[in-house]
């Protein structure tokens, strides 16, 4: 079997990350995607971050229908900071039978090599970095290339069509008494609106 960990802070979820998710498991003919929603990220811990609980419960909601996905709650309950070397070898090894992938955009590629221990991720597990705005063709390939040849590790690149969505434009319409239904999987609205979030 084949399976990806999508991690992210997901506050809130959106379609685009939907999306991403569905053109990750139809071009690498993933068997499962599992979302991992961050618990205590290391580089935002400047920024407001909505509770770990909730977050995840949002996520469920969002995916509840869908076959091929899953979610993990094993980063929330972590009391430490969450990092992606200690999930990714985590799960390769409690499920050595699976080929592990671990889905990034490339913004993250771009910062990769701040990440603690970048080494360990890329042994247990295939990266697959998926295509965000504001980046060149020319500027993915050239770090792309540098990463690979620097841990001497390939890395998957899947040029999807962009949902140019951000949660953060999704709190700020949220806060602004703007409709955001359009922008979020059916049922996430129904949470944001009975737990009065993001006002």
């Amino acid at each position: 079997m084949k399976k990806a960990i999508f991690g992210g802070t997901f506050d809130p979820i959106h379609i685009g990350h939907i999306h991403i998710a569905y053109e990750a498991l139809y071009n690498l003919h993933l068997d499962k995607i599992i979302f991992m929603p961050a618990g205590n990220p290391p580089h935002k811990k400047d920024k407001k971050i909505t509770d770990a609980q909730i977050r995840y419960d949002l996520v469920k909601r969002a995916i509840e229908s869908e076959v091929h996905f899953e979610i993990s709650d094993y980063e929330i309950n972590k009391k430490e900071n969450s990092y992606t070397y200690e999930t990714v070898e985590l799960f390769s090894e409690l499920q050595r039978n699976i080929e592990w992938y671990f889905l990034i955009g490339v913004d993250s590629l771009m910062e990769l090599e701040k990440w603690k221990n970048v080494d360990r991720i890329l042994n247990s597990c295939k990266l697959v970095v998926y295509n965000r705005s504001g980046f060149t063709v020319e500027e993915v390939a050239k770090k792309k290339r540098y990463i690979e040849e620097k841990f001497n590790k390939k890395i998957i690149y899947i040029n999807m069509p962009i949902i140019d969505i951000s949660s953060t434009n999704i709190r700020n319409n949220i806060k602004a008494g703007r409709s955001v239904n359009y922008l979020l999987p059916r049922g996430v609205e129904e949470i944001i609106h009975v737990l009065n979030l993001y006002k």
